[in-house]
Formats: C-alpha cells, structure tokens, sequence
C-alpha cells in the first residue's frame, strides 16, 4: 500500500495550512502554544471562521454541510489543524452526537439539530459514564420511563466534560430493565435547560473544573427527542465509541507537541549543556517519534479502508489507535517534564497568571507542563479505557 500522498493531496494541504495560518486569531494560536485551555468564547469564534468557510463539519455527507473530502483529505485537514495549532470544533457535537443523529436519527432530528451542532450554537456533552459505570458502561443505571409523550429520566452521570457551557447532552439511559444489560439502553437528547437537572463541578488534578457531576431528578424529555429505536442504544454508542477512538489517536496533536519539546529543550540547559544536544534526552525523543511514525501509517491504513466499511459500522483496529495514541500523548508530556525540570513544581491556576503579583519562578512557560501532564493520564481511560480495547483487540481483530 502506498501511503504517500498525491499531487492534489498536497496541494489540498498547503491550502489548508494557509487558510489556518492567515484565519484563526493570533490570540488563540499563542493561547494554546503556551498550554492553556481553550476558553468558551475563543472556540465558538473560531468554528464561526470554519463554519464561515464551510469547513466546521468536513466528514458529514454534503447534505448535512460536509466538504465531499477523501478519508485522506480529512485526515490531513485535522493534522494540519493540530499543527498550526488551533482549537478543534467541539468533539461531542461535531464528531459524536452529530454523526449518531445523520446516520441514526430522522429527519426532524436531522433538520434541528444537526445545523446548530455545526455552527457551534447548541453546545452539546456526553452523558454515559456514571459512578461504577465507566469501563463496564453497559452496566448504568440512570432510568427513563416511558409516561405518554414523554420520558421522566432519573440518575446521575459523571465525568460530564464542560457540561457547565451545555446547552444539550446526549444520555445513554436503560428503558428496559428486565433486558440483559446491553439491550435495554436507549439514546435519549436532553435539553440542559429541563427542570430537574443539577450541574456540580469537580476539581481534576490539574486544579481545573472541565468535568461534571450531572444529576436526573424527574427530568421530563419528549420522547421524540428518541434518537434511533428504543432499548438500541447501544448499538449506537457503539458507533460513537469508535469514532471517538480514531479521534483519540492526534497524531497531530502529537507531532506539535514533539515540535514544541525540541523548541524548549534548545533553550533549557543543563550543566552548560543544551538539553536538545545530550545524547540521551535526544534518544528519547527519537523513540517516542517512531511510535508515531507507526501510528500515523496504521491510521492511514485504517482511513485507506473506510470506504469499504458498511454504513455505521467502524473498524476495530479503532481501538489499536485509541491506545497506541494515548500512550504517545503521555509520553509526550513526560518529555515536557523532562524539559522543564524543577520549574514544573511552582503551580500558578490558568485565571491567575496575568494577575499574579510576583514573577514567575522559572521560565513564563513552565507553569502549564505540570498540570497537562497530570491531566493527559486520563487519556488512556476516557473513550473506553486501554485496557478494554486490548479485549476488543483479542476478540474482534485476534479472534480470540
């Protein structure tokens, strides 16, 4: 298989990164090089300049306001986007619920929601790990009985990502109880504005509060807002999972974070000696760049096969990127550690580094390492931890 790209191919990737480069606000560039949060505001300017474009949904069908891209083409669109870098749309709208509501949902559904999720109006969350269902999800309680027209939803969710900017969540709630586990679940879309819902935050260890606790307290849904067949629920979440699992690989994301490490590793020195230059730090780095070289050609094997796949169905060796790509983030950030040293230990919080009324001890980037490597260990769990797709892998793939 050749996996080099084409004429075209290139010259789609140099109009991509020019139109990146000339379009997002310096502001948000330098925002995120220096390793802060994306704030609210800055990623719905930024997907209005896509959506302006006409490129805030490139892998949706056409009808839906899609580009008609190759797998390949969207693969370099996104890894040029990591690159530049600039803010990605918002994942649970554009690459989770969006996709489950053009492939599964009618066409109300599809005529409601799906224009707002890519313009970024309706900001949307995912509500499916709850407390002693994360890794066996199958096994939630949060429950939707079934009154007239509607559903009354009562549970709890966790681990609610930006629920406190959400407009709507998108819930995986059991409607059949006397079912076995996985066949009782239905998809429901929930309005956040629905009398009976509780928003609590909770402090991740970075000192951050991008995760949520959601509480269901007689939740009334319409039940047209059913998406699919009920008690099919997870056969759709199934399909969400593994578009959030190629998503997870960031080869992109990976590749700038490389970039930035060689950056700061040429101007830190150690015993006179530039970090960039020492044998062994540099060895490091060389390993973690083959993984990702590996990772890159088995994502664009895997992308290269995307057409042949039936509709709504997704590829198992999803799951090889998903863990392979966690893995890779973590070691990226642990090459981080190693360049800023002793500097990581100060901690100064996100909203009071300009404010502060001492200067910094080390150097102004140093401060946000610490705090992105403790958060980036949850990749390796979120989306289906590492150690359950090893048992995808075994079955689906090994056939064992």
């Amino acid at each position: 298989m050749d996996l080099r790209f084409t004429e075209d191919e290139l010259a789609f990737r140099d109009e991509v990164r020019t139109f990146f480069r000339e379009a997002l606000p310096p502001s948000i560039r330098e925002n995120i090089v220096a390793g802060h949060h994306t704030s609210k505001e800055e990623l719905v300017t930024w997907t209005r300049i896509l959506h302006d474009k006409g490129w805030a949904v490139p892998h949706w069908p056409v009808e839906h306001g899609g580009t008609g891209w190759s797998p390949i083409k969207q693969y370099i669109y996104l890894e040029e986007m990591s690159q530049t870098p600039a803010p990605a749309p918002l994942a649970f709208g554009v690459n989770m619920v969006g996709p489950v509501i053009y492939t599964f949902g009618n066409e109300a559904q599809k005529s409601r929601f799906l224009p707002r999720i890519a313009s970024l109006e309706d900001w949307w969350c995912q509500g499916f790990s709850e407390p002693g269902s994360g890794s066996d999800l199958a096994s939630l309680k949060t429950r939707a009985v079934r009154d007239g027209d509607e559903y009354v939803v009562n549970g709890q969710k966790t681990w609610t990502t930006l629920a406190q900017y959400a407009d709507w969540i998108f819930c995986l709630v059991r409607t059949d109880p006397d079912a076995r586990k996985q066949s009782g679940i239905s998809f429901l879309l929930i309005d956040m504005k629905s009398p009976g819902i509780t928003v609590r935050p909770i402090q991740t260890i970075d000192g951050g509060v991008e995760v949520n606790e959601v509480f269901f307290d007689d939740v009334r849904v319409p039940v047209e807002n059913l998406v699919g067949e009920e008690n099919k629920g997870w056969n759709y979440a199934k399909f969400l999972l593994g578009n959030e699992r190629v998503n997870i690989a960031r080869v992109g994301v990976s590749k700038e974070r490389i970039r930035r490490i060689k950056e700061l590793a040429a101007q830190q020195r150690v015993g006179g000696e530039r970090m960039i230059d020492q044998a062994e730090f540099r060895e490091k780095v060389a390993a973690v760049e083959v993984r990702l070289k590996a990772l890159e050609m088995t994502q664009l094997r895997v992308l290269a096969g995307e057409a042949k796949r039936e509709k709504g169905t997704q590829d198992p060796a999803s799951s090889i990127l998903k863990i392979k790509g966690s893995e890779i983030q973590q070691a990226t950030t642990e090459l981080l550690m190693d360049v800023v040293g002793p500097y990581a230990m100060p901690y100064i919080p996100e909203d009071e580094i300009d404010g502060r009324n001492e200067p910094s001890i080390g150097p102004d980037w140093a401060s946000t390492i610490a705090p992105a490597y403790f958060n980036t260990r949850k990749v390796s769990i979120y989306g289906g931890s590492n150690e359950i797709q090893k048992n995808i892998i075994a079955k689906a793939i090994l056939g064992l």
